[in-house]
């Protein structure tokens, strides 16, 4: 019997890559409000923030595959360009992931840590920020220039993190916080991107590549600054004597 043609095969399979890649973009979204809208720590928020990070999990590996596979076997002259930009949102959605997840893991530590994944993934996501700048700068390409500097900053706040000890007691929070609506954010552009010629707009548009990220970052650091608020009046109460329910059950249990 004889085998289908090779490029017909690698057809099949990069198919089947897209449609799990859609799945798990499609899953991270359905799933992303849930945690940020229900009890921090209770069983809703867990396992609704699992099935969001299943999801970016498959999109990051997906997305490494069908950048390589865009690189080696598209022969259209942009196809290089869009595989490099793939290739390096996968780091940067991958990276913010693991960091959110692990973040959880390392609550209890009082000094500097040295995980090889977390710092490894930090490192590799710098090196790769640095090669995107110079990339975007030398092709003209201001979506590459951006968001190099956006994977830069976050590598060099995942960095600090691993590598200095904690300056506050709910510093696994606010890791796990940052880190997964970075997250957020990197599923909204997805999204917005895709579908932006069912309203007009070309998905080469910075405004649509920028703007959630412009949003998502102020509201990250609104967020935040309330949370410190909150957990610094907590800490007076129970100084003072007086059950604190501002942290709730569910996460002081965690």
């Amino acid at each position: 019997m004889r085998r289908p043609p090779r490029p017909r095969r690698i057809a099949v399979m990069l198919k089947t890559i897209l449609y799990l890649h859609i799945a798990g973009g499609t899953a991270a979204l359905l799933s992303m409000v849930i945690p940020l809208v229900t009890a921090k720590g209770a069983r809703t928020h867990r396992r609704s923030g699992w099935v969001f990070v299943g999801g970016m999990t498959v999109v990051s590996i997906t997305a490494l595959l069908l950048s390589g596979a865009r690189f080696f076997f598209d022969p259209r002259p942009d196809a290089k360009a869009f595989s490099l930009f793939l290739f390096y949102i996968a780091i940067l959605t991958g990276e913010s992931v693991s960091s959110g997840v692990r973040a959880l893991r390392a609550k209890d530590r009082a000094t500097h840590a040295t995980p090889w994944w977390d710092i490894g993934l930090a490192s590799v996501l710098m090196l790769t920020s640095v090669g995107m700048a110079g990339y975007g700068f030398a092709s003209g390409h201001m979506l590459f220039t951006w968001f190099s500097i956006l994977g830069f900053v976050n590598a060099a706040q995942a960095l600090r993190y691993w590598l200095r000890p904690p300056t506050h007691r709910m510093h696994w929070w606010f890791r796990h916080m940052t880190s997964m609506l970075g997250s957020c954010i990197a599923a909204v552009t997805a999204f917005l991107v895709v579908n932006a010629p069912l309203a007009g707009v070309s998905r080469g548009s910075l405004i649509v590549w920028i703007t959630p990220g412009v949003v998502g970052g102020i509201g990250t650091r609104l967020w935040v600054a309330y949370y410190r608020r909150r957990f610094a009046g907590a800490r007076v109460r129970e100084g003072q004597g007086f059950a604190s329910p501002v942290l709730g059950s569910s996460v002081a249990a965690r």
